[in-house]
């Protein structure tokens, strides 16, 4: 028998605005099809004003509780993968315990970038097999268009807002890969890469949040090599091949980057989740977000092998490998 940490459940949200390319386009020097072509982005969803970070989330862990079957109550762990939290301190997620009512356990952020999910889901499965949680609340949430510099046409026109959530619980395995639940995760990082994605601001050095930069062909090459890395680590660790994988549930950054790293792995394009159009990159949140859709449209069925990646500011990078 195998401990093993099962994905009971899954929310997501997104703020009612949602901005176009067309409308983007009205206050900066772009146009809906260069955004298209280079992108693959249609449209962002953007926070209304005194809409936080810890609300998205709020909205999210409810919808993935209420999937779950689960009542706030029962969690022992809620983590936060966030890079825009609401204040310095304290973090989002004890703001989510409290409204939620969770009155037990311990609550803490996460910072990984655009990769933290990944790593929380990493650390979520490890306290579960550890014997430290039984049940796990795992969010991803951002409000990026708050670090956002809304004249750069190279960043603004790709992030937006959104959060996503999931239950995460204990379960006696087997201790194969026919189990459900996580089966691995593997991260990585490289800190000698910092200037190619990073945030120009911080309570230690500005005194402010400051805004996004990024230098995109640089990423575009790391985000391909480094997801395909990420991704043989992760199937070679649990004595599997690529192809056995039924759905790929990336990080949703670019198309193009999507499209590279699936052509690099000789991945059918079909068994690649994308829903960047819908809300362009939402950090932390991308993955769940994804991951939500794919499991209402009925695309991802129980039994399927799944394996979650992404890349981040850092840089970050991971995979999961699960079984839904």
């Amino acid at each position: 028998m195998a401990l093993r940490s099962i994905l009971a459940g899954v929310g997501a949200y997104l703020p009612e605005r949602a901005v176009s390319n067309d409308e983007l386009a009205r206050t900066v020097e772009t146009t809906d099809e260069w955004i298209r072509e280079r992108t693959g982005i249609r449209q962002r969803h953007i926070a209304k004003d005194g809409q936080k970070t810890s609300d998205l989330a709020l909205a999210a862990a409810r919808a993935a509780l209420i999937d779950a079957g689960v009542d706030a109550g029962e969690i022992d762990l809620l983590i936060v993968a966030t890079t825009t939290p609401d204040e310095t301190f304290p973090s989002v997620a004890t703001m989510v315990q409290a409204r939620l009512g969770m009155a037990k356990g311990a609550a803490f952020d996460l910072q990984a970038v655009c990769s933290g999910f990944i790593y929380g889901l990493s650390v979520a499965d490890n306290m579960i097999r550890g014997g430290q949680a039984r049940t796990v609340l795992l969010i991803g949430a951002e409000t990026m268009s708050r670090i956002l510099d809304w004249s750069d046409r190279a960043t603004c026109v790709l992030f937006g807002d959104g959060a996503g959530a999931m239950v995460l619980q204990a379960y006696d395995g087997i201790g194969d890969n026919s189990d459900q639940g996580v089966l691995n995760t593997c991260l990585f990082s490289d800190g000698r890469l910092h200037d190619f994605l990073y945030c120009d601001g911080g309570p230690s050095s500005t005194g402010t949040a400051g805004y996004l930069r990024m230098q995109g062909r640089e990423v575009f090459k790391h985000a391909v090599t480094n997801m395909s890395e990420a991704i043989h680590a992760s199937v070679k660790a649990a004595g599997l091949a690529v192809e056995q994988v039924d759905w790929f549930v990336p990080h949703q950054a670019n198309q193009r980057i999507l499209d590279g790293t699936a052509k690099k792995l000789g991945i059918d394009p079909k068994k690649v989740i994308s829903t960047v159009a819908l809300h362009g990159n939402t950090s932390a949140a991308s993955v769940p977000l994804a991951l939500d859709v794919a499991l209402k449209d009925g695309r991802i069925k129980r039994g399927d092998l799944l394996l979650l990646e992404a890349m981040g500011g850092g840089f970050t990078w991971g995979a999961a490998l699960v079984r839904w």
